[in-house]
């Protein structure tokens, strides 16, 4: 399904200042329901800044954010944020009941959630005994749990192995039409798999904000790569 042209989340202006450093720098865009769009850009960027105040988790110095009311929306940070002593049943299960579902319905997602991300064999595992990538996966699947309409990932492949990768990205994309995400990655291979469209910062600014073809022939760049160079003058990675 294809994102429709209404505007869910528009943000005019963001500013963000810590002391003498601007980690956001005026930014202004907009993003269609249904939509997946990825956040491009180096270590130090803005993302993670940008993505917390669009969720409401840090207060913008200037600017400002409209969302279209949504049922929910779900979060996934870039640090993993689980429960140590809880199952990873336990957990989509008590997150689903945070969020207002029955007992039975919380129990069904968790179950549908666990065999999604590859965790079902280890349901009733505590979450400090998982591993790293399991804890990622979980991490994600808790921002899931209530199908939330509007969905921000922060770096969700972080530390999975590349069969895991596949299994995340294949999972955002099926979101595509059916809910919005953004997603924050400095992978531009990811970035290019997974978005409609990239918003590609750096210093806190706003370089470009297009699908990746569109870019590319714009700037007349073969790949994301050389896009960024092109911007920046220097790699995604430095």
């Amino acid at each position: 399904m294809s994102p429709s042209d209404e505007i869910v989340l528009r943000a005019s202006g963001l500013t963000k200042r810590y002391g003498d450093v601007v980690a956001v720098d005026d930014l202004s865009f907009e993003i269609r329901r249904g939509e997946i769009v990825g956040f491009l850009g180096p270590n130090g960027a803005g993302k993670t800044t940008t993505l917390k105040m669009l969720c409401g988790l840090l207060r913008p110095d200037a600017g400002r954010i409209d969302i279209a009311p949504p049922r929910s929306i779900g979060v996934s940070p870039q640090f993993i944020v689980i429960w140590d002593a809880l199952t990873s049943f336990e957990q989509l299960e008590f997150m689903g009941r945070m969020y207002g579902l029955a007992r039975a319905a919380a129990r069904r997602r968790a179950a549908t959630l666990l065999a999604t991300f590859g965790l079902q064999e280890n349901a009733h595992r505590l979450g400090r005994t998982l591993s790293g990538g399991m804890q990622r996966r979980l991490n994600i699947a808790l921002a899931l749990v209530h199908e939330p309409a509007i969905v921000f990932l922060d770096e969700p492949q972080a530390g999975l192995d590349p069969q895991s990768r596949v299994l995340v990205r294949e999972y955002i994309r099926s979101l595509a039409g059916r809910a919005t995400v953004v997603v924050a990655t400095h992978d531009m291979e990811e970035a290019d798999k997974l978005s409609d469209r990239v918003c590609i910062i750096d210093h806190g600014r706003l370089l470009e904000f297009d699908t990746v073809r569109a870019i590319e022939d714009r700037l007349g760049e073969v790949d994301l790569e050389h896009v960024f160079i092109h911007l920046t003058g220097r790699g995604l990675r430095e």
